[in-house]
Parts: structure tokens; sequence; C-alpha cells
């Protein structure tokens, strides 16, 4: 077992100067910690992008009507959407998860069918999902999951699309850190002024409708759409496999903290790989303690970010991994 210092200490004997290559000098040590090695490996990067409806779209919390979480799953499967184009160039194999698009999709291979219904419920008006729902949620991720680690893959990311899940992530991180919803709150898909307004308004109602609530999974079932549940159990089970894994944006930030209120311990595997545009996600990663790898003013979803950052994360690894000492290499120290 090695300890952090034993590891600090043989990237510091690298042939460079103490901390010279930055956050990458962090990147490596987390990887090598997770991974008990001073040799760590990115082996077959997965990422997964969970699909889905929310209900309270209805209410128009979204400059997108909700037809377009359908379509946005056909481009996936046709590879042409931003997340398609990073995972190819950068060899990272995509899987495209419908758990609760409000439609019948014809049966594809690159389409995997876990619908635990078509859409969450408007939770302005009712619960989004039941504990049954939830429940099933989790058991399907966990599944998703097992099936990336037994193929061999020790890294994974998870993207989403669901129109109206900016707000359900808004939701989710007022409760969760007692925060005032208007802190929590962004333009999303592109709202204008009197756009984010009404989306502020149909929120206070979901929060009152709701009333104050304290358990993690409570708050997931009442706000969270069926992609967030999915991305938190797949979170949850990624940890218990040692695997690393990539954060995304807001979104995916959000489930990250559900997460964490269940197992505070998954922070030992997390990289968060970028800032997102959206409003809240800045704030919230302030509270997560969190140190995104990039600040692109992305805010696409999908996976993007994790896709992009995955180069930098093998970037650091493989200088741990290769990289010269001063005494093999011959290279004098630092007197």
């Amino acid at each position: 077992m090695f300890s952090r210092e034993q590891l600090q200490a043989i990237i510091d004997k690298k042939t460079k100067p103490i901390g010279a290559l930055g956050v990458l000098e962090k990147v490596a040590l987390q990887v090598a910690y997770l991974q008990d090695t001073e040799r760590p490996k990115i082996q077959q990067p997965s990422l997964i992008v969970f699909a889905s409806d929310h209900g309270l779209a209805a209410d128009g919390v979204s400059a997108y009507p909700t037809e377009v979480t359908r379509q946005m799953v056909l481009n996936f499967l046709n590879g042409g959407a931003a997340i398609n184009v990073f995972c190819r160039q950068h060899g990272i194999d995509l899987s495209v998860v419908d758990c609760g698009v409000n439609c019948d999709f014809d049966p594809h291979p690159k389409l995997t069918q876990m619908k635990v219904r078509k859409g969450t419920r408007n939770s302005r008006e009712e619960a989004a999902m039941t504990k049954e729902e939830l429940d099933l949620c989790f058991e399907q991720a966990a599944k998703m999951v097992d099936q990336k680690a037994q193929a061999g893959s020790n890294c994974i990311a998870f993207g989403e699309m669901g129109i109206g899940n900016t707000a359900a992530s808004s939701l989710l991180m007022s409760a969760l850190l007692s925060l005032p919803i208007e802190e929590c709150v962004g333009k999303g898909t592109g709202l204008d002024d009197y756009g984010l307004a009404h989306k502020v308004d149909i929120l206070h109602a979901v929060t009152k409708r709701a009333g104050k609530l304290t358990d993690p999974l409570q708050i997931l079932s009442e706000f969270g759409g069926y992609e967030i549940a999915h991305i938190t159990g797949a979170i949850l089970r990624a940890h218990q496999h040692g695997m690393l894994i990539l954060v995304d944006g807001f979104i995916a930030s959000a489930a990250y903290l559900v997460a964490q209120c269940i197992n505070a311990k998954i922070s030992e595997n997390a990289i968060f790989t970028h800032c997102s545009d959206e409003k809240g996600h800045r704030l919230l990663l302030e509270h997560l303690n969190a140190s995104p790898l990039l600040d692109l003013q992305l805010r696409l979803g999908e996976g993007t970010g994790c896709a992009i950052a995955l180069p930098i994360i093998q970037s650091a690894v493989a200088f741990m991994r290769e990289m010269a000492s001063f005494d093999k290499a011959g290279v004098s120290e630092k007197t």
C-alpha cells in the first residue's frame, strides 16, 4: 500500500522542479493513490449518457420544447452530437441509455433501454418519482456500471439529456445546501430575463408544495429526474468498483451532490472536469470544495466537459508512469 506521502515523494523526484507540472501533479497523485500504484493508468474510459424527460418542463422552465429530448437521443444514436465527436476524438466508449424519455424508440444497437416511466411527474404538483422508481434507477445504474467495470474500464463519466433538468438540479442544490432558489437557478438552455423570472417563480411553487426536506433520497425523489437519479446511483456504484469518476457540469454535479450526501468517501474517486457557465455551478463547486480542471464557459451537458478533459488526465497519469527520476536520468537535483 502506498501512502500519499510516498507517492508525492515519487512525483517530486521526477526530472522537473517541484510543482512544475502544477495541477497535473495533483491529478497524478489522486489517481495513483486511488489505484495504489506508482504507475497509474487509464483503461478503457467509458461515458454513459442517461436521457429522460421531466414533467416540470410542461410549466415552461426551459427555452426548448420537450420533444428535443427524443430528438437529441436520436442524434446521439446517429453520431451527430458534440459528445459523439469528442468521444470519437479521444477513444471513449460511449453508451446511450433511455431511462425515461417520453416516447417509444425503435430497437437500436447503440441504445440501452432502461425506461422507468415516460418522464417524471410534474414536481409542482407532486413528487417527481416514487421510492420504488428511485430504487429501480439505482439498480439499473449499478448494473450498467458493473458491465463497464467487468469489461475492464477503470475510468467512467456520466452525461445527461433531459429538457428541464437544470430546473431539477437547481431544486436539488437549493434543498441539499439550504440555499435560496435564486442563487441556484440559471438560464439553462438560453432563457431570456422574462423566462428566467418565470422559472424562479415555478421553482418557488415546487419548494412550497414539497415543504422542508432533509433526507437526500427523499429530496431526489421529490425534485430529481430519472437521468439524475441514474447518475447518482452510477456514481455510488463506480466508487464501489474503485473507478475514477469524472464529473461533468451542473446537472452531473447535482447528482454528485446527492451521492456525496449518501457516501462522503466518493470524493476520493472524483475529478471535476470543468466549471459550467450555468449560474449555480460555480457556487455548487465552492460548496463541494472542488477545483475543476477547465473553465471553458461550457453549458451543453451530455458529458462533454468530461470528454474534453480526459486527455489532460491521461497526460497526468502518463508523466507519473513514464517520466524518469533524477537518479535514473543522471540529472542533478536542486542544491
